[in-house]
This record gives structure tokens, sequence and C-alpha cells, in this order.
């Protein structure tokens, strides 16, 4: 009784407790999975339970007592080797929204309905679930649907593809803006994924938040009410997964539009997590905005926020940061310069899109718009395969075989003189930090260079459409924006008249190669009269 004391007033004390409230429960084990605490079903001791900011461990009976405030919501964080249960959409349920009033009623998309008084007790179910520390999971960036049409254009490009090729994942992840604006979306992309089988977490986005929010605490309400809280953490196997919230709405700057960043309690309930996570895990974080500006002058994140997230996770070896929003692909290194002291360099995979560039272009034989996206990145989505504290990301193409991640652009005819052409290869999952090559005609393997600069095939797929006197179904692309992930080559000049094989192969970072190839004719040149 007297550490319970201690751990309350220590709460009250850090000023998130204002409200004479506590919430209390237990964690136990549910042997029939009724999801009730039968008589002789036992509490689970040291286990993770947070109110959003605060988090303990349960006692040796598996009890916990936090505060709760008005407009919380508490929760579990999934140990290792167990399960939390599933609704009938495949979403975990690890959690209890405090809400006596409800959401905001004016909010045109709804929220949580009147919760009424605390329950006596608010007890966690968990499940004996052995966990093998190698197993694999599926990642999604940016669904993206503005409409139905959209939605069905995700299920037929993303879903019908990927439960046919689950390759033993365990569960997915969704890396936000699961909708576009339209929150009634929310429930038929719910049913979509739910086609996988497969427990699903998700992350929210900017076109996830209610926009009538006059702070940001409540830009949450819907999504709160359709997945759950927006920050929150779980285990498995030798991993530790932390979802984050880091959309600032309405922008604390103009209170217009938002602002990447956390709010302090985030960054407390970040600080208060991983006080309990074990030091040899890897911490995997997954949140919607890259903290890494696109080009200079960009202050789309909070840099004072990054810096905290960047010591909070300092003690841990093994790191992972995943976001998406961009519509690009780009791997993300931080060192000492970016604000980084950890070990090595910190890793944020700033990942493709399943909506590519917003479900643009022409359609491919599935009648999906092609939506390749304005860095040249063909959508898709990734496998994340973990071996204990270790980690490798495959990027797949949707529709294409999974070799296929590079797209080379080769004119289809050179001069034997000096020219000005380039071979041009885009590696989607590339960084300035890989080794890219080409050679001619089964030749020796020369270096390409690595160059900022645009996707070649990309700009063509798009200005080919300011030439159409008649359009196809679909609509125009994005404009091209700068690749991080291209490099190119000179011809060399001593081609015979003819024709020629090119390849080019690329290794990435976890050791695996890829290659492609095309054929080019050599000409002489033809003189001007």
């Amino acid at each position: 009784m007297k550490s319970k004391f201690i751990i309350l007033t220590s709460l009250v004390l850090s000023g998130f407790f204002s409200a004479q409230q506590t919430v209390t429960g237990y964690v136990f084990e549910d042997s029939n999975k009724n999801s009730i605490k039968d008589r002789r079903e036992k509490g689970i001791a040291n286990v993770a339970v947070s109110n959003g900011v605060d988090v303990i461990l349960t006692d040796q009976n598996g009890k916990y007592l936090l505060p709760v405030s008005d407009d919380a919501t508490v929760f579990v964080i999934k140990p290792e080797n167990y399960a939390t249960p599933v609704n009938e959409n495949k979403l975990p349920k690890f959690y209890y929204h405090h809400k006596p009033h409800g959401s905001p009623t004016h909010f045109q998309y709804k929220g949580t309905a009147p919760t009424g008084k605390l329950p006596a007790e608010v007890n966690f179910p968990l499940y004996r679930n052995t966990e093998n520390k190698d197993f694999r999971i599926i990642v999604f960036g940016d669904p993206q649907p503005y409409n139905l049409k959209e939605i069905d254009y995700f299920r037929r490009g993303i879903i019908n593809e990927v439960k046919n090729n689950r390759k033993n994942a365990v569960f997915g992840i969704s890396l936000g803006d699961l909708v576009g604006d339209n929150l009634d979306l929310h429930q038929p992309y719910i049913h979509a994924v739910k086609e996988l089988g497969l427990p699903w977490y998700n992350v929210m986005g900017n076109h996830d938040m209610n926009y009538e929010a006059k702070e940001d605490r409540h830009s949450d309400e819907t999504f709160e009410a359709n997945f759950g809280p927006a920050n929150y953490a779980f285990n498995y196997g030798n991993v530790h997964f932390m979802i984050l919230d880091n959309i600032l709405y309405p922008d604390p700057r103009d209170h217009k539009g938002y602002w990447g960043g956390f709010r302090e309690d985030q960054l407390r309930f970040i600080e208060n997590n991983l006080k309990h996570v074990d030091k040899n895990k890897l911490v995997v974080v997954s949140f919607h905005i890259q903290l890494m500006a696109e080009r200079a002058g960009d202050d789309h994140f909070r840099l004072e926020d990054r810096n905290q997230l960047f010591e909070l996770l300092k003690p841990f070896k093994n790191v992972l940061m995943m976001s998406a929003h961009t519509h690009k692909q780009r791997q993300i290194f931080y060192g000492k310069q970016e604000g980084w002291n950890g070990d090595g360099e910190l890793h944020e995979l700033n990942m493709g899109t399943t909506s590519g560039d917003w479900y643009s272009g022409t359609v491919d034989e599935t009648g999906v718009p092609l939506s390749v996206m304005r860095d040249g990145t063909y959508r898709g989505y990734s496998y994340v395969s973990f071996k204990n504290n270790q980690y490798e990301v495959q990027y797949k193409v949707a529709g294409k075989p999974e070799d296929f991640m590079i797209q080379f652009h080769v004119p289809k005819v050179i001069p034997q003189s000096r020219t000005s052409a380039r071979l041009y290869a885009n590696f989607f999952t590339g960084s300035e930090k890989d080794i890219v090559e080409f050679r001619i005609n089964g030749g020796d393997w020369k270096k390409m260079n690595f160059v900022n600069t645009f996707d070649p095939a990309y700009m063509l797929s798009v200005f080919e459409w300011d030439a159409m006197e008649k359009f196809p179904a679909g609509r125009r692309p994005s404009n091209p924006e700068l690749s991080s992930h291209v490099w190119n080559a000179a011809f060399p000049r001593d081609l015979a008249v003819g024709r020629h094989t090119v390849e080019v192969r690329a290794t990435d970072r976890y050791g695996k190669t890829f290659t492609a190839s095309e054929s080019f004719e050599v000409q002489l040149p033809t003189s001007i009269p």
C-alpha cells in the first residue's frame, strides 16, 4: 500500500493529475479468451500500463493504479510473448477511453460517445503467444483515398496483392494518412485492411485529423474513436514499437495549418515509456511526418522536439524510425551534425506510399492508376524483417516482380561521336551510401555517379501529358521533384556502330543486389547539310 501511495504522489506532483481521480485494474492472463477477468485468472506482474503520459508497471498481482483526467486513454503496453485481443476488424484492443462527456459534439466527423463514470476496474486481458525473435511485418505508407473509388484502387492495387503474399508477416502498420480528409472513409479503409487477416496498427496522419479542433489534443478525436490512442507502444520479440502522432494542429505559430512536432505530454510519455525498455532491444518508432527537411529553409518540423526525441533514444544502440507523408522514398541518416549523439548513425526510412502520387497517371492492367511518385519511385509497400534486434527492409513495387527495384533510363540511340546523353538509374530504395554500377556488353563493371536530380523516365511520363491532344483515362501526374536515389554515367566513346546491351546493378545497405538491363543503338551522326 505504501508503494502505491508513493507512486500516486509522484504522479500528482508531475502536474498531469489535476482532478482527484485514479483508475485501477489488472493486466491478466485471459485463459478462456472471454476478455473478462474470471476468479481463477491470474494477474501478470511487471507489465507497463499508461495514461498517455505516465507509465507504471503492474505489481506482483498484475494490479496497476494511475491518475486519469477526464479526457484520457488508459492502455496496456503489450509485453513480449503475449497478445492482445483484436476486434472483428483485426484492430488490437489494448485501451480504454475515459471521456465522461465524450468528444466535442460540433465536429463534422464524430468521435467517442460519452463513457460516463470510471468503472471500478479497467482490466486488460492478454493471451499467451510464443513470439519468435525472427519475424516479419508489413508496412504501408499513406493509403490516402479521397473517395470510395480510391478505396477500391487501394483494395485492388495493394490489398489483393498482399493477401496472397503475406510472407508469414505477424502484423502490419500503416504510417498515417489512412484517408484523405474525409474521416467517414476510415471505416471502408478498415474493412479493406481487414481482408489481410493480420492484426493492424495505425499511425495518425495530417489527413486523419479533426480540422475543427481548436487545440491539438482534440485533433485526433475521430482517429481515437476508430483506432484507439494516437500515441502508444507494444513489444514483439526483441523489438519495442512506439507509435506516435507527430502533428501539431493548429500550428502553434499562427493557428493556421499544421506543424510537425510533439506536445510536452507526448515527450513525457516517450521518456516514461523508454525507462522500462531494455537497452538491448531494437526500438522502432513510427510516425507520419519525416523529421528531416527536404530542402534548406524548410522548417516543417519543430527542431527542439526532434532534438528531445533524439536525446531520449540516445541510450539505445539499435533504433529504426519510419515515416511517410512526402509521397517519395528516402533513406535518411542522422549524425552529430543533425543533433544525433548516440551510437553510429540514426536511420529514418521515409517510406514510399501505397497511393503513390495520389492515384495519378494512366491505369495499369488491373485498372489502377500507375501513380509513380514524384521522385520516380513506383507505388508499393514494405516488408520489414527482424532478426533478434536487427532489421532489414524490403520495398515491394505493387504489381511488379520482387526484383524490380531500378528504373533504368537508356537513350534508344546515341551517335558514335561525342554525346551529352547519359545513362540514369533510379534505385528506389537507394541512398548516397549505396554502390551502383554499369557495364556494356558484359565488360567490366564501372561505378555510376550519385546525382541529386530528377528521374528522366518520370519526367518523360509527365510531359507526355502536355503533348497529348486527347487525355487518356486518369489524370496528369504531379510535376517531377528531385530524387535522393538517382545515379548517372556517361557513355564510352569507343563503341562500335550497332546494337549494344547495358546492365546496371545496385547493392543496398543490407548487401542485396538488384539488376536491370536495356539495349541501345550506336549510329553514325548525321551531318547538317
